[in-house]
């Protein structure tokens, strides 16, 4: 099972290094460039809103039958044909209470219109997740990498051509950036539709009421979970738009996307890991076996990855938010190495809260979520009004880092795990010198003079501060070539 992890780790890594980075610097950056600060911003808070009930669309429904598939691979004839059914009548429950929600808010009319083709996107992604859990359940680790990235690459080729094509006279309008997501997701949902209606022998619809409320049973308590690390993973875009007025929310809201921006890159490697060790996790449970050297294996590849993205993060914002930017950097330099900050934290919950969602946990994972968002919120609440943005970057850090210190100390007590102090002074020492390296990287511009410009000497001390970083973790065998080597010549 190692084996299977690692090749198929290897695989997704790829191709999604190979799209999304495009899809986030190419595109989504250059959207926000083009259409301004105020204008991303309005956008950012409506997609963010529309997100805070994408688990009405759901209800846990592709987390339990992402488990349940990789557990009972012969219920997937049975259980897809309701569960299309389902997800349509939830799509309507879900528009209904959004756009109730709006009004109640007092959205104005351009927020609505915008909202609609939002949610109508959103109800497109669910599906596509649905159908991906199936495929994934099944152990179709090759055919959901693919998927994984179909949506992005059809988007970079959409909005390409109106960005770049010019088509059009008009300025690029940041409707056509939503419109050119749309067109992207029905694809991708096509093809997803007819390779899981192959695998389950697909003939027609059917709507069994007794099923709807057996499987809503059994998913109610993923809803539970998802609707709360929903809730506290997208507030702040939406609560600074509230509680700061008209433009100057906009403003703030466009700041904290800039920051946003990289670690939103970042947990693509995260989510990716999350995505993987599901159906593992859930095999190796339903048939007695140990996780713990899965659980060490996947935590020691990703930690290492956090610690070095975080902390030369922080240390290199202004650089990096110069890099991608021409106005707000110092403002959006703040933000970003606040919620860089806490990538490790978000790295170590996809980890250990994927084990106890694998496991069934779900109860400890709704109450430490739950607490999370009540953190999140009053944060929020106390800090927007005077510090804005950077406010909203606090209460993420810190609502991220509680989360994650919970959910250790809950696999601790589940798996009871013996703990390694060796491994975790390996940790500590990495840790350590990443923040030596940066240290001195900092100090080694003069090396460069009459060689670089003086406004670009940073990235070559970046790139000898980020090779020394993995150099440090192969030493202290974090990173250990020929034990994955090893694990990858193994038949099972």
């Amino acid at each position: 099972m190692q084996r299977k992890f690692l090749t198929n780790l290897g695989l997704l890594l790829l191709l999604n290094l190979l799209i999304k980075p495009v899809w986030i610097f190419a595109i989504d950056r250059n959207v926000q460039i083009i259409t301004g600060v105020v204008d991303y911003g309005f956008y950012f808070e409506v997609f963010n809103f529309s997100f805070l009930f994408n688990i009405l669309l759901d209800l846990g429904i592709t987390n339990f039958n992402n488990r349940n598939i990789a557990q009972n691979h012969q219920l997937l004839n049975k259980h897809f044909s309701a569960i299309v059914v389902m997800k349509l009548l939830l799509s309507l429950v879900y528009v209904l209470v959004a756009f109730t929600v709006a009004f109640f808010l007092k959205y104005n009319p351009a927020q609505l219109k915008l909202l609609a083709w939002l949610c109508f996107n959103q109800i497109l992604i669910s599906l596509v997740l649905y159908l991906r859990s199936n495929i994934s359940g099944l152990l179709m680790f090759k055919t959901d990498s693919l998927l994984s990235v179909l949506d992005r690459f059809l988007m970079i080729v959409f909005c390409g051509i109106l960005l770049w094509g010019h088509l059009t006279v008009t300025k690029f309008k940041i409707e056509w950036f939503v419109y050119a997501q749309t067109a992207a997701y029905i694809t991708t949902a096509l093809v997803a539709s007819l390779i899981v209606i192959k695998k389950a022998r697909f003939r027609k619809l059917n709507f069994h009421w007794p099923f709807f409320l057996a499987i809503m049973k059994q998913s109610m308590p993923f809803a539970l979970m998802v609707l709360l690390m929903t809730f506290y993973n997208r507030l702040d875009p939406v609560m600074l738009g509230k509680l700061l007025p008209g433009k100057l929310g906009d403003k703030q809201i466009g700041i904290y996307a800039s920051g946003f921006r990289l670690l939103d890159a970042a947990n693509m490697i995260a989510y990716l890991f999350g995505v993987l060790l599901i159906p593992v996790f859930s095999r190796m449970i339903k048939h007695k076996q140990s996780v713990e050297k899965m659980v060490k294996l996947s935590f020691t590849l990703l930690i290492t990855i956090a610690v070095i993205v975080a902390i030369s993060s922080v240390f290199y914002s202004y650089e990096l938010m110069d890099l991608l930017y021409d106005e707000h950097i110092l403002e959006s330099a703040r933000v970003f190495r606040l919620l860089m900050g806490g990538f490790v934290a978000v790295s170590t919950s996809y980890i250990f809260g994927t084990l106890l969602t694998a496991n069934g946990n779900l109860r400890e994972i709704s109450i430490i979520s739950g607490c999370g968002l009540v953190i999140n919120f009053l944060i929020n609440l106390f800090l927007i009004p005077t510090m804005e943005a950077v406010g909203s970057a606090y209460a993420s850090l810190i609502t991220q880092f509680f989360i994650a210190i919970a959910q250790v100390i809950i696999v601790q007590k589940v798996f009871k795990f013996q703990i390694n102090y060796r491994y975790l002074f390996t940790l500590f020492l990495f840790i350590l010198g990443v923040v030596i390296f940066n240290i001195l990287s900092r100090q080694l511009s003069p090396l460069w003079g009459g060689i670089i410009s003086p406004a670009k000497t940073w990235f070559p001390n970046f790139v000898l501060m980020i090779f020394f970083s993995f150099g440090l973790a192969g030493v202290l065998k974090l990173l250990n070539i020929r034990s994955m080597a090893r694990i990858l010549r193994e038949d099972n």
